[in-house]
């Protein structure tokens, strides 16, 4: 297998300040690198962000539905069958009926499912721990606090 190639100098790497004063681009940066770092971090875990995620409300939410879930994940009913499949398939969550509707399934958590959540969770705390070492805990809170403002303040309803 050959070798990665290398990355680049810093003075290989064009100038892009005409961008860098947009929050939005540096958003995108950040987020690609913490994309990049959480995969690899939960690779070993045998899930991906978006199982990550369900997993997370499910385990939260019990007895939620799949429609409840796509709302909470944002994302469209079919990718969550998809998420719901996988989860189930490696026995980390059951489905069950919801009584009255016979379309409906109520997602729960198995015990290896809150198992393999509560490791997850521990993995992601470490990875914004490293990502995030530049910031002091107050900058930390208060960067989360103000990308919930902005999520929160511009949902759909």
């Amino acid at each position: 297998m050959a070798d990665p190639p290398p990355l680049p100098r810093a003075a290989d790497i064009p100038a892009d300040e005409n961008l860098r004063q947009f929050a939005g681009y540096n958003m995108k940066r950040a987020y690609l690198l913490v994309r990049e770092d959480m995969n690899r971090t939960l690779e070993p875990l045998e899930l991906r962000t978006a199982t990550f995620s369900a997993l997370a409300i499910i385990t939260e939410n019990p007895d939620i539905t799949q429609t409840q879930l796509s709302q909470a994940m944002s994302i469209d009913r079919s990718g969550v069958v998809v998420i719901v499949d996988q989860l189930e398939e490696a026995e980390l969550i059951s489905r069950g009926r919801v009584p009255g509707d016979r379309r409906s399934y109520a997602l729960r958590a198995t015990i290896q499912g809150r198992k393999k959540w509560k490791e997850a969770e521990q993995a992601v705390r470490a990875h914004e721990a490293r990502l995030f070492s530049a910031l002091t805990a107050e900058e930390q809170s208060l960067l989360g606090d103000l990308l919930r403002r902005i999520t929160d303040s511009n949902r759909e309803g």
